[in-house]
């Protein structure tokens, strides 16, 4: 089945009109459709094993309001799919087929909503918690030969923006951002902060200033954050980017890597988003333990919910 066409309008331009709703966290919806994650290729190891079940997951989104969808893609590489045994031309098609299933969840809609190709970070390949702290030891030339062929794969399966997400380090923007030129796809570039500086430890001003004048990239912000360090950060984005933001926190709940468990409670609220909206952020969802039904309040809140023909203005 060919993937459905993509919204007639860019995203860039409907991001003009107001802001949109993001989905939430992936994994936890796929999580409590009954699949089994303990894997070191996470949600990307359905992209093989049950695809039907990510564009399940893709659809509840839909339903919950969301006007933007993030694909599996964020842990799927060529090295982490090689080390399962899967070669490179059917790992690229699992890659295009992270595009085509996020595709086929928003044509269940009756009004436009947009694909966003993820690309996550190295250490997500590592999947050794490494994401959450850069640092690799690798330069930006090293970083760089690393994204470009899962980029420029992703690239060919035409989605609305890639989505530079979860990039704890400066650096490794600094990679992204080379290995995305050319591409012929725009991009919002996504750092995983604590307070206002990158998991790294540079400050979020610096980091976001990798992006300024930037034509390809759309949006600048955070995500996989707390969601009282968003505030700060959307200030901060617009302030040296005077770009839109995207913003998509996790639920505030802390991850026992020990324990391999959640610790704390939830903190993810819809309400703080009016005020991120009206300080400049445009694209507004959640991550990690954010799921379907948070998203749907949020976009009562913030506009363009289930029943809802499109985005309206804060009040």
């Amino acid at each position: 089945m060919p993937a459905p066409s993509v919204p007639p309008v860019p995203l860039a331009d409907a991001l003009a009109r107001g802001p949109l709703v993001l989905d939430g966290g992936l994994s936890n919806q796929l999580a409590a459709q009954g699949c089994d994650l303990s894997d070191e290729l996470w949600s990307a190891r359905l992209l093989a094993d049950d695809p039907q079940q990510i564009e399940d997951a893709h659809a509840a989104y839909v339903r919950a309001g969301a006007r933007v969808l993030v694909t599996a893609s964020y842990q799927a590489t060529f090295e982490g799919f090689a080390r399962r045994g899967v070669g490179r031309e059917e790992a690229a098609a699992l890659l295009r087929s992270s595009v085509a299933l996020a595709r086929r969840a928003a044509a269940r809609a009756e009004r436009e909503v947009w694909v966003a190709a993820s690309v996550g970070p190295y250490g997500a390949m590592l999947a050794d918690g490494s994401e959450y702290r850069g640092r690799y030891g690798l330069g930006v030339a090293e970083l760089e030969r690393f994204h470009r062929p899962r980029v420029a794969v992703l690239a060919e399966a035409r989605p609305d923006v890639l989505a530079l997400e979860t990039v704890p380090d400066a650096v490794e923007a600094e990679a992204l951002l080379r290995a995305v030129q050319g591409c012929g796809v725009p991009v919002w570039l996504s750092f995983s902060a604590a307070g206002e500086r990158t998991r790294a430890g540079q400050p979020l001003a610096e980091a976001f200033a990798l992006a300024a004048g930037n034509e390809q990239v759309i949006a600048v912000g955070v995500n996989c954050c707390d969601p009282h360090d968003v505030g700060p950060a959307v200030e901060t984005a617009v302030r040296v980017t005077g770009k839109p933001v995207v913003v998509y926190p996790n639920s505030g709940e802390g991850w026992d890597a020990a324990a391999r468990d959640w610790r704390g409670r939830s903190t993810f609220e819809p309400g703080p988003a009016r005020e991120w909206v009206v300080a400049g952020a445009r694209l507004v969802g959640g991550c990690c333990r954010v799921g379907p039904e948070r998203i749907a309040a949020l976009a009562e809140v913030i506009g363009g919910g289930p029943a809802a023909g499109g985005a309206r203005p804060v009040p």
